[in-house]
């Protein structure tokens, strides 16, 4: 057997697992409507014509964007993840009309392709002069990044090589163009991307160099002299006009490897640390996991929403102060979440631990998702905590990343439900799913979980190996799950949860082996640190992996005059038909009441207060329904 300390873990690729269940209705939704709709919109905003070679020029669009100051530039970057997002769509649910629609915007990229390698519609259409001008502002890399990302995933889902060999020709050229050779650049993104698709591609294609070059950009970040002040002198530009006015608005303040706090615009600090894990695995890098290991509990410990939700302000897009969380003016940006996904499960690449697959499930439930409606067909930029009644989905935005960033994460979700090594397969998610798996110790098997979580606790999964064969099944406990138990082929047997939250099962599995796990999902309370001082008086509901909120649709207006019983109460659960058969949780509270109040606006009298019962729906299905108020973080009365 693998030694433990040494285990390598890979996601399962996207073909090897079928989503049924929760995640396959949220699939669904993708295929049957965000995935044209991707097309659809950035047609509508004249993506296309930026890229057709056989066309004028549309020149500049859309002139300024507020918080960046520049024009808008990476729409090759949405044009990318709506590419993979397509692929990732025809393995559940082939489309003939939108693979064509697809192949026709590759046949313009290679058309449009330099002799050299060099690709990038912006820079080869609006504005060639300013080509390499600025990496730090000006997103070449990050585009090529995510067209990197797309041309892995449709390779994968077609077999057709021509957007593989497309990227493959660009990597080449910045294989070339970037490193400490004579004549390179020693660069890298203003926004990262592209290392982390540099590993995707290395993978898929097994050229070292480009895995090397990923590390090359990693490594070279934050060194001293700082390139992107070395670059704003040699353009003649102010190295103090740095964007927002500080190196950390990129994470290339300080070597990666001495960061011990998680700053700066969110996504790209997300992108960031999925790149150094993964590098972390491929070349056992501790240095980089130590480094990681700090900065994921800066973040999760001081700086992130209970939704899993991180960047409270829309200044920056990102950070800023620890325990400064407010609820309705909360930015917390949807790529932002699903580049916390990523990061999660990059961080379960070196072995299963609970703290990272926890926060991927948090963040994936209540983060991510909630910036997807459930018919797939409008969506949510930033995600705040409470709202008036303001805050709606919408059908497009200025800066179109969210829709294809969550939609790429549906369609490729059995991905991170299941890795593998070389003798275990690791569950680090439960949905209703199968999984066919080969080891490199040779056994092959399927995985069939079933169950209707995260509404029920209930997951029996069963293993059919194709002949006897010696492997480990881990699976994670969840931190809430209490009292959680296990049988094995029918007989219970003790939950023996190793110190990084997985009962790991290693044994000779037969074909016909069922395992039996049940966790309770009781609705819990919870309550903010004290430090955060938003929360202060509140509480927030969960139940399993979801966070829970008050709508105007169920409970009327005036959210914040409900106060929740200590304990609870008496809880009770609900199906609610209009949101997919979701759970509800009605719950007995005490609600101000305004009318009995007067004229007044201040007064020594506490207000009336009466009994009622409340509803909390999951709160990434808020506004499915009708418009109004929304509150996670609700009062709780004095006794």
């Amino acid at each position: 057997m693998t030694p433990l300390s040494t285990r390598q873990f890979r996601p399962l690729p996207v073909p090897s697992v079928t989503v049924g269940g929760y995640w396959g209705d949220w699939q669904d939704a993708v295929c049957d409507h965000t995935a044209a709709i991707l097309l659809d919109r950035c047609v509508e905003a004249r993506m296309l014509e930026q890229v057709n070679p056989d066309v004028p020029s549309p020149g500049i669009v859309i002139p300024i964007i507020h918080w960046l100051g520049t024009p808008q530039m990476f729409w090759d970057s949405d044009l990318g993840k709506s590419i993979e997002t397509i692929a990732y769509s025809l393995y559940r649910k082939p489309n003939p009309e939108l693979e064509a629609r697809a192949d026709a915007i590759i046949d313009m990229y290679e058309k449009l392709q330099d002799e050299d390698g060099y690709l990038n519609s912006f820079f080869q259409r609006i504005k060639p002069e300013w080509k390499w001008t600025n990496l730090r502002d000006f997103h070449e890399l990050y585009c090529a990044g995510h067209m990197i990302e797309g041309a892995v995933a449709y390779y994968q889902a077609t077999g057709k090589r021509k957007f593989l060999d497309v990227m493959c020709r660009m990597a080449d050229y910045c294989v070339r163009k970037f490193g400490k050779g004579p004549g390179q650049v020693p660069g890298y993104c203003g926004h990262e991307e592209i290392e982390l698709a540099l590993v995707r591609l290395a993978r898929v294609t097994g050229n070292q160099a480009y895995m090397d070059l990923a590390k090359f950009f990693v490594d070279e970040r934050g060194q001293a002299p700082n390139f992107f002040i070395e670059e704003a002198v040699a353009h003649n530009r102010d190295p103090k006009g740095v964007q927002k006015n500080t190196l950390e608005y990129n994470q290339s303040h300080l070597p990666v490897r001495e960061q011990t706090k998680v700053v700066g615009h969110a996504v790209r600090a997300m992108y960031l640390y999925s790149a150094m894990a993964d590098l972390a695995t491929e070349y056992n890098d501790d240095s980089l996991t130590a480094a990681l290991e700090t900065l994921w509990a800066d973040l999760t410990q001081k700086q992130m929403y209970i939704t899993g939700g991180i960047g409270p302000a829309e200044s920056n897009e990102g950070f800023t102060d620890y325990y400064d969380l407010p609820n309705d003016t909360a930015y917390a940006e949807t790529c932002a979440s699903v580049g916390l996904v990523f990061w999660a499960s990059r961080m379960l690449g070196r072995g299963p631990k609970r703290v990272y697959a926890d926060t991927m499930e948090q963040a994936l439930y209540n983060g991510a998702i909630t910036g997807l409606s459930t018919d797939g067909k409008t969506f949510f930029y930033d995600n705040p905590l409470e709202s008036t009644g303001k805050h709606h989905r919408w059908t497009w935005h200025a800066c179109p990343c969210c829709p294809p960033n969550i939609a790429r994460l549906v369609t490729s979700l059995g991905s991170y439900i299941y890795a593998v090594a070389d003798d275990e397969i690791a569950i680090h998610l439960y949905a209703q799913s199968e999984a066919r798996v080969v080891l490199a110790n040779g056994a092959r098997f399927t995985l069939t979980q079933n169950t209707d979580y995260p509404w029920s606790g209930a997951i029996d999964i069963a293993i059919e190996p194709e002949t006897a064969a010696r492997f480990a099944v881990s699976l994670r406990i969840p931190g809430w799950a209490r009292g959680a138990k296990l049988a094995v082929n029918g007989q219970h047997v003790d939950l023996a949860v190793d110190a990084d939250g997985y009962a790991r099962l290693d044994r000779t599995w037969q074909k016909g082996d069922r395992l039996a796990l049940d966790l309770p999902l009781e609705p819990r309370v919870l309550r903010a640190n004290p430090r955060v001082r938003q929360d202060a008086g509140r509480v927030a509901v969960m139940r399993g992996p979801l966070v829970y909120c008050l709508e105007a649709t169920d409970n009327g207006t005036g959210l914040n005059s409900i106060l929740l019983q200590r304990g609870l109460g008496r809880a009770e659960t609900a199906a609610i038909p209009d949101l997919r058969g979701a759970i509800a949780i009605d719950l007995p509270a005490l609600r101000e009441n305004a009318e009995t109040w007067g004229a007044d606006l201040y007064a020594e009298k506490a207000a009336n207060t009466q009994t009622t019962t409340v509803r909390l729906v999951p709160y990434h299905l808020w506004d499915n329904r009708e418009p109004g108020e929304m509150l996670v973080w609700t009062r709780q009365a004095t006794q």
